[in-house]
């Protein structure tokens, strides 16, 4: 009877944990390059622990500020626009209750793309930290002006605008809080 009541609780719970979200809701998702090679990237559903997950339907994603109507068959949607040089990528899907924001930056090699996921803490701790230690030690004040206004140039020049980056900035430190 013990045995049978925790087979029970064990499958009830672990079937929460393996579907992860509602039928027709998409909770996480990572990306990766097209199967067909075609420079267009995946973006997979999954769950939270980034298994994938057999979502079909249609989900509306923000992508770098322009609204994208996107299909998924069996957890995977592919994007219409291909991709010429390697940029950043800012999607951001809104549920019923929370949204859901990714950052990663795909770097563009001859015949293939590699998206790399930029963690929404580090992208809000790296300035922090290099203006306390160039308030810190005022002899490296202008190096940090410089490094700074190097991250803002090589983000600007692929991709990623001042509203996406303080839209990045502000879902980081939410993401850290919350």
């Amino acid at each position: 009877m013990k045995t049978l009541l925790t087979i029970a609780i064990l499958s009830f719970c672990l079937g929460f944990s393996a579907f992860g979200s509602e039928p027709g809701r998409l909770s996480n998702f990572i990306i990766k390059e097209s199967l067909l090679k075609n420079d267009k990237i995946a973006i997979i559903a999954t769950d939270s622990n980034e298994r994938p997950l057999e979502v079909s339907g249609r989900f509306q994603f923000n992508i770098n500020g322009f609204k994208q109507d996107l299909r998924f068959n069996d957890g995977i949607a592919i994007t219409p626009q291909p991709i010429e040089k390697s940029t950043f990528i800012y999607l951001k899907h809104v549920n019923d209750s929370s949204s859901v924001t990714r950052l990663y930056y795909v770097w563009k090699k001859a015949d293939s793309l590699t998206p790399i996921k930029i963690n929404l803490k580090l992208l809000v701790l790296i300035p922090i930290a290099i203006i306390v230690l160039s308030g810190l030690f005022r002899k490296f004040l202008i190096y940090g002006i410089i490094i700074l206004i190097a991250i803002f140039l090589f983000n600007s020049s692929n991709g990623l605008s001042f509203p996406t980056f303080f839209e990045t900035l502000f879902e980081g430190l939410k993401s850290l809080f919350f």
